[in-house]
């Protein structure tokens, strides 16, 4: 994997400089050397991905409007980012509600980066992942139709049998370019944690997750992000209902709380893009 210095090429060096001295002024105990994973064992990323979440909200922290419409917030070289981040990872991952609410591919972009992929023996796309707790994603979604490569479907052995031969049955249509696995983890919901194992298990190394609030919310939960890039955009959404960043019933004590410490921000665009470690055990 990059260092960390190489992973933020594209911000500016005299921020992530001082982001340091931030950091080592709150925290002096910490060293480079310490684990940026989101778990406090030393062996955790032997067990699951490194995880990272990425998107793109609002000034008030709003994902999209109330009635859940796509909206756009960032602009291309955001675009461009995000596509060359999608492109080092091994797999992308998104909530059912992303995929009914957006319908995205999860495709890379770039001709280019596609092509260095396949140069060092990769497939052209990372593996596309939905969790998916009831088997509710769409026959026709994007994400399993739209270009070649491995999708996961995470399901909880609650789902409905014949939802999924049918969603098994997408990829005998689609043909050799195209395979469909489905994975259950856990009873009437996907466990995340044994969701994580078992993508580690696969070649799965580095994760990146888009979304959506809900699907992150639980993964903090869980323990098992690394990361976090907001990029937040010029304009205010509103709407008590619109979804966050992190979605779902939330901490309630503070002891719960996932902490964060700065990497890296800059200006982009008409926006700021902000780059965070996760930390779930903070010092006493």
């Amino acid at each position: 994997m990059e260092n960390d210095y190489d992973r933020y090429k594209y911000i500016d060096p005299r921020l992530i400089t001082m982001c340091e001295i931030v950091t080592a002024i709150s925290f002096p105990h910490m060293t480079p050397s310490m684990s940026e994973s989101a778990s406090c064992s030393s062996n955790a990323l032997s067990m699951r991905p490194y995880v990272i979440v990425n998107v793109a909200m609002s000034a008030d922290g709003k994902l999209s409007t109330r009635e859940r419409r796509q909206v756009k917030i960032s602009g291309k070289d955001d675009f461009s980012r995000v596509d060359e981040l999608k492109a080092e990872c091994d797999g992308i991952m998104v909530g059912i509600g992303t995929v009914l609410a957006d319908d995205p591919s999860l495709t890379i972009k770039s001709e280019m980066r596609i092509a260095m992929r396949r140069k060092n023996l990769r497939p052209p796309h990372p593996v596309r992942i939905i969790v998916d707790s009831m088997a509710k994603t769409p026959l026709d979604a994007k994400i399993l139709y739209k270009g070649e490569g491995k999708r996961i479907i995470a399901l909880s052995r609650a789902a409905d049998p014949a939802r999924v031969d049918q969603l098994r049955q997408v990829a005998m249509h689609r043909g050799e370019h195209v395979e469909i696995e489905c994975i259950f983890c856990g009873e009437t919901k996907v466990d995340l944690l044994e969701l994580c194992k078992e993508l580690k298990m696969r070649g799965i190394h580095m994760l990146m997750v888009e979304g959506g609030g809900t699907l992150i919310m639980s993964l903090f939960q869980a323990g098992v992000i690394d990361e976090l890039h907001t990029f937040i955009g010029n304009m205010i959404i509103g709407g008590k209902n619109a979804p966050t960043l992190a979605d779902g019933d939330g901490f309630v004590l503070e002891h719960e709380f996932s902490h964060l410490r700065l990497h890296a921000l800059s200006q982009m665009e008409d926006g700021v893009l902000v780059s965070w470690h996760v930390h779930t055990c903070m010092p006493e």
